[in-house]
């Protein structure tokens, strides 16, 4: 019989949780996206504030940016111990976000990703799945 062994003292690690949801890429998806987000962080017991901001920004680029008629997107959450991944899968892979785009003080739009840069300690694009891109945060967890 095999049985696993198991150091004194030594703790595991807790495993991830995820959550996933598709939604329509449109301004009630992007709303609906941080409703969402923020009763699973909330069902969690996971800070909400900082999260809260990203999935919204995400989610609205999205709806404004990356729609494409008939085409949803997708909000997945994953906490580990130490961090909160936010993914946001959407139709338009060939619509990159500028990482350091400045507005202009005249600009109307435009600071939603240094607000992502703000409360994230990483964020990226990823192609894929195809015909898609991933953009992604991820957020440190300490209380």
């Amino acid at each position: 019989m095999n049985r696993e062994i198991t150091h004194p003292g030594a703790a595991e690690a807790p495993p991830a949780r995820t959550f996933s949801v598709q939604l329509s890429a449109t301004r009630k998806g992007a709303r609906l996206a941080r409703l969402v987000a923020t009763e699973q962080l909330r069902c969690w017991g996971l800070p909400l504030e900082g999260a809260a901001l990203v999935v919204a920004e995400l989610a609205a680029n999205a709806a404004l940016h990356a729609r494409v008629p008939g085409r949803d997107f997708r909000l997945t959450l994953t906490a580990t111990a130490e961090t909160l991944r936010i993914e946001v899968i959407d139709a338009r892979p060939e619509r990159l976000p500028a990482p350091h785009h400045s507005p202009g003080p005249e600009e109307e739009s435009g600071r939603g990703l240094l607000l992502v840069a703000a409360f994230a300690t990483r964020w990226g694009v990823i192609p894929g799945p195809a015909p898609c891109k991933t953009i992604w945060a991820e957020l440190p967890l300490t209380f």
